[in-house]
């Protein structure tokens, strides 16, 4: 038997609903044949298909980045506005592949605008200037009498976009990327572009590019960088072809936002910095399968809807530090949609995404957890981390569990993901001082950890929900094996 403690008092932070942003990337069937398809009986009069809209809609992203990730340290932001047919088409460089440039900046603040969402983009680095991003923020925020501005109104956008978020360049310490650079190379380049960039509009919010949180890229870049910042990014994908290595790895995230957190906080106390800096972790995901492929699509199962469901829980429980995060990508690259020219599915990390999205509340709590651990330590590493050990983070609990409440204490989200693979677990959950009065229960789950969602079989792994008729301060619930579920619990009065 498991047990599980709740004490509405025993609060962590206050969680941003940031957390649950996602990115879009020129890559593959990402934005051509994904979100943007012209031609298409699914698509609106702008090429935007609708199907795909609806599906973004119900993931409820606060944020959408763009347009990279690795394509835009190539990337010139003049080659896609203007009238689609007047448009360059250009050498790809990041993908090895052709641009049309018919999906640009006035399209993507269009489609964030149509699916509800904030527009963040990264700009280009490596093969760019800082006279080229200070005119792409006015292109976007500018109101006065200037060329950028006009020509936005030329294209037909009166009033300004007012971009809040952005980028100063993407993954720019890796050897793939266009343009890389040196940690102390990196700083000088992005301090110019803050520069310009602030001047040209002071309300806009610059992420500075970090790696990991965990080396000396991260240390050199925060204590050149943090003065001008107010976010400051990174990146880690994992996953694994074994099972409980594949549903543990997401807590290297913790590992990294441990340490980021320390970094950021020697550096504005070192430099009397008073504005705060909260991480990004705007590229995240499973990806393993598809990394040497030229599609780059990868077909989830369930254990890995299991870590997308840790990784969540993961940003939840350390909501003081991570204000954004990104879900990489939001179609058809390692993504929770996949499309056909005839319609889409859902793959099975679409669900936890939306359940969370839809259901955590403002308030993180901390959660007691007791059950059972597992080890992994003597297995082979076959983790996405490039020889980094996960091992040394375990024991793992076999429970991996969120909790959040609403403001007024009269609702309570337990979130709890049960990475046994073979066995359900009993559980007591007890809410110290306060009644549960019924709620509902929501489970992701298939009938084994290697089912997959597919076009012929888009129901293998669904949510379903049920009533809960629980009442008092404690109740009993068996948590599946290789499940994730979702607890919306109606609390009495004090």
């Amino acid at each position: 038997m498991a047990r599980i403690k709740i004490d509405l008092d025993r609060t962590i932070g206050t969680v941003d609903a940031r957390i649950f942003s996602g990115f879009i990337e020129h890559m593959g069937r990402c934005i051509y044949g994904g979100i943007f398809e012209e031609g298409s009986p699914l698509g609106d009069e702008r090429g935007f298909r609708r199907d795909v809209m609806q599906a973004i809609r119900g993931l409820r992203l606060p944020i959408l980045r763009w347009p990279g990730g690795n394509f835009s340290s190539g990337y010139h932001w003049v080659d896609g506005v203007g009238p689609r047919d007047r448009r360059p088409r250009r050498m790809e460089l990041a993908w090895r592949a052709e641009e049309s440039n018919r999906f640009g900046t006035d399209e993507f603040v269009e489609y964030c605008r149509a699916v509800g969402t904030e527009p963040y983009i990264c700009v280009n680095i490596g093969s760019g200037t800082m006279d080229e991003a200070q005119a792409w923020v006015e292109y976007c925020n500018g109101t006065g009498n200037t060329y950028w501005a006009n020509l936005r109104r030329q294209n037909g956008h009166a009033d300004a976009f007012g971009v809040k978020y952005w980028g100063l360049g993407n993954e720019i310490y890796g050897s793939w990327q266009i343009g890389s650079l040196s940690a102390e190379d990196y700083v000088k380049k992005a301090v110019q572009f803050a520069h310009v960039m602030k001047r040209t509009d002071p309300s806009i919010e610059l992420v500075g590019c970090g790696k990991f949180g965990l080396d000396d890229w991260d240390r050199i870049v925060l204590e050149g960088l943090a003065a001008h910042i107010q976010w400051y990014s990174i990146h880690i994908y994992t996953g694994s072809e074994q099972y409980y290595t594949n549903v543990f790895v997401p807590h290297q995230a913790e590992r990294a936002l441990r340490s980021c957190r320390a970094l950021i906080d020697r550096v504005r106390y070192a430099q009397g910095i008073r504005h705060p800096i909260h991480v990004a972790y705007d590229e995240w995901n499973v990806w393993y399968r598809a990394r040497a492929n030229t599609n780059w699509e990868e077909q989830y199962d369930l254990s890995d809807s299991l870590a997308a469901a840790t990784y969540l829980n993961v940003f939840v429980r350390h909501c003081q530090t991570i204000r954004m995060a990104n879900i990489s990508e939001v179609v058809n690259i390692i993504a929770p949609i996949m499309t056909s020219p005839q319609g889409l599915y859902l793959q099975t990390t679409y669900h936890p995404l939306q359940l969370y999205a839809q259901h955590t509340r403002p308030v993180a709590l901390d959660a007691y957890v007791e059950c059972e651990t597992y080890d992994l330590t003597g297995e082979e590493d076959t983790s996405r981390l490039r020889g980094r050990a996960v091992a040394d983070l375990g024991p793992f609990k076999l429970l991996d569990v969120a909790a959040t409440r609403d403001a007024d204490g009269r609702q309570l989200t337990l979130a709890v993901v049960n990475r046994d693979r073979d066995r359900d677990w009993p559980t007591t959950i007890h809410v110290v001082d306060r009644g549960v009065d019924g709620g509902v229960a929501y489970e992701v789950n298939g009938r084994d950890p290697k089912v997959r969602n597919s076009f012929e079989e888009p129901d293998a792994v669904v949510v379903r929900e049920r009533p809960l008729a629980v009442a008092g301060q404690r109740f009993e619930y068996t948590f599946p094996a290789h499940s994730t579920t979702v607890l919306c619990l109606e609390l009495s009065r004090p």
